[in-house]
Order: structure tokens, then C-alpha cells, then sequence
């Protein structure tokens, strides 16, 4: 029998695997398969802005998140609440079609002996939100990443976010958004945590 040997992923933060020459020229043959001719002046520069913007849109491979939580603060006078960020905005790509993922993250978490910047959670969410993403997937990130790091009592996240891969192909549904949650140690063991950070973030049906 033939042994099968797996390879290794490919490291999606190894910039030298592929030149900008190579993303630019691999955007003018999606524009002649598209049916248009990447010689024309309107296109081209297309392909320059268009691996420009990938630059900022998947910012997120060159962060590493858990870095933002590393600075803390004790001094708080023993508050030991709840402690919710709400409305953060964020944007996104589908890793199935490349399709913006528009929508808001809000994060709660009980401190035990240390609290964080508040722009530190935001800067996480960018960090994981600026890669190929699936919601779920986001969500989960995001609350294990803030878990691992500040050792709370209890993280809980909600994510409501619109999917243009729904909206402006597939079923063409807009209108329509997607919520994912996920709840870790008292927000998960506890109801009354619970439905207190749902509460007050406005989820219907948390009374």
C-alpha cells in the first residue's frame, strides 16, 4: 500500500511565496476572464489598487491578536462586573467567495484581577476579521483569543453580521443578517451572566 504523506499548509503569512508582480498579474487574467480587456485605461491600474486594498483587507495574517491584551491594568479599585464593549464594526471576507461580511461584534467578559484597554478588544476583532473568514469561526476566535489571554471568569461574544455572498449572488436575500454567539466559562455555566450581557447589548427575548 502506497503511504500517503500529508503536506504541510502552506503559511499564509510567508509574503515571499508570491510577488506582487504575480497578485497584480493574477488580477488582470480575472479581468480577461470576466471579458474585459486589462488593457484598457479605465483597468489599468486596477490590478496595482486591487492587491493594495487585499493589503488592508487581510491585514489580519500579519497580526497576532493576542498581542493587543498583553498590557493590562490591576489598578481598578477591585471592580470585578461586567464589563461589555458594544457596536464594534467590523468588515470581513467569506473565505467561500471572496464576498464582504459587514456587521458588529459585542464582547463581554467578568475580569478577575486585571482589565484591558477597551480599543485593545477592538483591535482584536480587526485582527481576526481581516482575514479569509467564516462567522462562526470569527466568533470563536475572538472569545477564545480574549479567554486565553486576560484568564476571566466568563467571555461571551455576539456577532451580527450581513453576508454579501447572500445578498448579491446565490439567493440575491438581503435584509437578512446572521447571529453567532459564544460563551465561555461563567457566561456559559450561568444563565443570570447570561442573559445580563444579552440585556444589555439589546438582544430581544433576554428579559
Amino acid at each position: 500500500m502506497k503511504k500517503v504523506v500529508s503536506k504541510k499548509p502552506a503559511n499564509p503569512t510567508d509574503k515571499e511565496r508570491v510577488s506582487r508582480e504575480q497578485a497584480e498579474q493574477a488580477v488582470r487574467t480575472l479581468l480577461r476572464w470576466a471579458g474585459d480587456d486589462p488593457q484598457r485605461e479605465g483597468l489599468l491600474d486596477t490590478p496595482k489598487r486591487v492587491v493594495t486594498a487585499y493589503q488592508e483587507w487581510f491585514g489580519g495574517y500579519t497580526q497576532d491578536p493576542a498581542k493587543y491584551l498583553q498590557r493590562t491594568f490591576e489598578e481598578v479599585a477591585g471592580y470585578d462586573e461586567m464589563i461589555i464593549l458594544r457596536d464594534i464594526e467590523f468588515e470581513s471576507y467569506c473565505e467561500h467567495h471572496l464576498a464582504p461580511i459587514v456587521g458588529r461584534v459585542h464582547i463581554g467578559y467578568l475580569p478577575t484581577d486585571k482589565v484591558v484597554g477597551i480599543s485593545k478588544l477592538a483591535r482584536v476583532v480587526d485582527g481576526y476579521a481581516k482575514r479569509l473568514q467564516v462567522q462562526e469561526k470569527l466568533t470563536a476566535e475572538i472569545a477564545r483569543c480574549i479567554n486565553d489571554v486576560l484568564k476571566p471568569r466568563g467571555v461571551g461574544v455576539v456577532v451580527d453580521a450581513v453576508h454579501e455572498c447572500m445578498t448579491t449572488r446565490g439567493v440575491h436575500k438581503r435584509g437578512v443578517s446572521m447571529i453567532t454567539s459564544k460563551m465561555l466559562g461563567s457566561f456559559r455555566d450561568d444563565a443570570r451572566t447570561r442573559q445580563e450581557f444579552l440585556r444589555f447589548i439589546g438582544i430581544r427575548g433576554a428579559e
